[in-house]
């Protein structure tokens, strides 16, 4: 099965929570490449933000206030790209306005904070997802395929990397903001693991904690019946960011940046048997046309990223911070 093309998808109305990088992203690859709009965007530090977003990136009018973008009847799915620490807030009040909602990954700071949205969102009936675009992409709609169709035989073993250099962002260093490279860069080789392999039997991670008490780097062995995921993440250093999905008869690998749209190799005996290039511009826009399809559809959420599986790669993150030692100012 192909990744459905985003611009067939039912057109829907957007209303974007921040005004940072992300929400850039997301709103061009809107605007660009799905038939919905991009009616309204909020920022909590200022209105002038918000409209200096508007204005660059044809996104409708600006407000200061969450609660009065929210409260547009115009708007059909809020887009929720706040720092991680304050996901569940404005997600929340979405859910509550009676808003459809795409929430940035990772999904919240904890499972504490991803049970209260999923509850409102099950009181409320309407659709919440993560922001988890990698797993609507073509190259992981293709890997799902060769899986299922037997190329590489049953699957023992995930290798993914995700490293960056980000000491250089306030954020990232802030552990009242949730900060560190576990919750913004780590949640992508977990998730990855979890789409092949779901959740492990037991976990076994080691980390190096900045002095603000954040991660600088961690190392992950997730253990399985049959099978073993490995997994690392950085904001220290820059990685190839590759990663592999091995079986018993081959291998899939992933050129960098295995979470964006990417190639991939059927390799078997060390011969690429085939290749899948599923390079396209920018790429949040096939999760933003699966909810326009899951709202379409009447579902609340979705049969690629489910509610389920949300909680399960949360739980897996707050065990690893767990054994790592990580804690943020606001769980204590």
């Amino acid at each position: 099965m192909s990744a459905p093309d985003p611009m067939t998808a039912p057109s829907i109305r957007w209303g974007i929570l921040g005004a940072g990088g992300i929400a850039a992203k997301f709103a061009e690859a809107v605007k660009d490449y799905t038939s919905s709009s991009v009616v309204a965007v909020a920022s909590a530090s200022s209105l002038e933000k918000a409209q200096e977003f508007a204005t660059a990136h044809d996104a409708g009018d600006a407000y200061h206030s969450y609660e009065e973008l929210v409260a547009r009847e115009d708007v059909d799915a809020v887009y929720v790209a706040t720092t991680h620490n304050n996901h569940h807030e404005p997600a929340i009040l979405a859910i509550k306005a009676g808003k459809h909602a795409l929430v940035e990954k990772s999904f919240a700071q904890n499972s504490l904070q991803t049970d209260a949205i999923l509850a409102a969102a099950e009181e409320a009936g309407v659709f919440v997802m993560e922001a988890m675009w990698t797993r609507h992409l073509p190259h992981v709609y293709e890997l799902r395929s060769a899986i299922a169709a037997g190329e590489i035989g049953e699957v023992t073993c995930v290798i993914a990397d995700h490293g960056q250099q980000l000491t250089h962002v306030p954020r990232m260093a802030r552990a009242d903001l949730a900060g560190g490279a576990l919750l913004d860069l780590g949640v992508y080789p977990i998730s990855f693991a979890h789409t092949f392999l779901g959740v492990p039997t037991s976990v076994t991670s080691v980390g190096q904690l900045s002095d603000g008490g954040v991660d600088n780097q961690v190392a992950m062995i997730f253990d399985y019946p049959n099978a073993q995921a490995l997994l690392h993440t950085s904001m220290v250093s820059k990685s190839a960011n590759t990663a592999q999905v091995i079986g018993t008869k081959g291998r899939i690998e992933v050129d960098g940046w295995f979470y964006t749209p990417t190639t991939i190799r059927v390799v078997k005996d060390d011969v690429t048997i085939r290749e899948f290039d599923g390079s396209v511009e920018n790429g949040f826009q096939f999760e933003a046309a699966e909810v326009a399809r899951g709202i379409a559809a009447g579902l609340t959420e979705s049969p690629i990223m489910p509610w389920k599986a949300t909680r399960e790669v949360m739980a897996l993150m707050d065990l690893v911070r767990a054994q790592i030692g990580v804690r943020y100012p606001n769980e204590r």
